[in-house]
């Protein structure tokens, strides 16, 4: 259980201790792996966040009242730049890291990191993840929902419906000074339950005040494991869940599309929240 880190949580020599302080350092000193002081947001920046995932969630509002059979996934990308830029945000994803759109459109095999197109245009029967983040006033939040196109297959509706119900119970899992590890281990055993698998090379994280930070909060695991959960970090619980195998493989020919290995569908839900004393507040939708 020790780990390279237990020296995470600094407190400045001669500084009294605060209650947060000595809870913390507690687990510290028994080599749990702990946050830092830098990944506790302040109150103006929960509120920062909390305004850019308002934005985000009318982003992933107007999608749902807009999206159809024959819509092609470059008009969800235009009405989610449109809408994000019209309430003065940037797309999070936008150019980020070479990502040459605003938002994520991943449909049936594809896991998530697809790329909206002219050319992909929604039929009936597909599901479709639509993975939105949003930078307002320098603040990150991030989320994305399942759509259902359509007459979908019963199974695949069930995927969706499980999927889903994943995320909760890891929001269920989530609490003060318990680990990441117990969000990823709910998560498995009602997934697995239900006779699908979690994808292992893809995570939730950290976010807030950047896109992407600590922790990685794995969707499947064991109890007791990864970072602490300390009152004030921020993070995603973002569970992809496919039908068949959980091996995945990016496409080569664009280096950001996931697709499942053996081409089955998969499914993704996902909210971005802060950690309180009394539980976890969802920010995102």
């Amino acid at each position: 259980m020790f780990n390279k880190h237990r020296n995470r949580w600094h407190v400045t020599k001669g500084e009294p201790l605060t209650e947060l302080d000595k809870k913390v350092l507690y687990f510290q000193n028994k080599g749990f792996l702990v946050p830092t002081k830098s990944l506790i947001k302040t109150a103006e920046q929960i509120e920062g966040i909390r305004q850019s995932g308002v934005i985000n969630t009318g982003v992933l509002d107007i999608v749902a009242a807009e999206i159809r059979e024959g819509m092609s996934t470059a008009e969800i990308d235009r009405l989610v730049y449109e809408y994000t830029v019209g309430h003065g945000a940037i797309p999070a994803t936008l150019n980020y890291e070479g990502f040459p759109k605003s938002v994520c459109t991943s449909i049936n095999n594809v896991v998530c990191h697809g790329i909206p197109s002219e050319k992909v245009i929604l039929k009936d029967g597909d599901i479709i993840n639509v993975d939105v983040s949003t930078i307002y006033k320098g603040y990150y939040s991030d989320a994305s929902r399942m759509f259902m196109i359509g007459n979908v297959k019963p199974e695949w509706e069930r995927l969706v419906k499980v999927t889903k119900e994943c995320l909760e119970i890891g929001m269920r899992a989530a609490k003060p000074f318990g680990f990441v590890g117990d969000i990823g281990n709910a998560i498995q055993k009602y997934a697995e339950k239900n006779g699908y698998s979690v994808v292992r090379d893809l995570c939730g994280h950290g976010v807030g005040l950047e896109f992407h930070e600590e922790p990685e909060v794995c969707h499947f695991g064991r109890k007791k494991t990864g970072m602490l959960l300390v009152p004030g970090m921020v993070f995603t619980i973002e569970p992809m869940i496919n039908m068949g195998r959980y091996d995945v493989y990016v496409d080569s020919r664009d280096g950001w599309t996931v697709l499942t290995v053996d081409g089955l569908p998969s499914a993704q839900w996902e909210h971005t929240f802060l950690m309180t004393d009394n539980g976890i507040e969802i920010l995102t939708y």
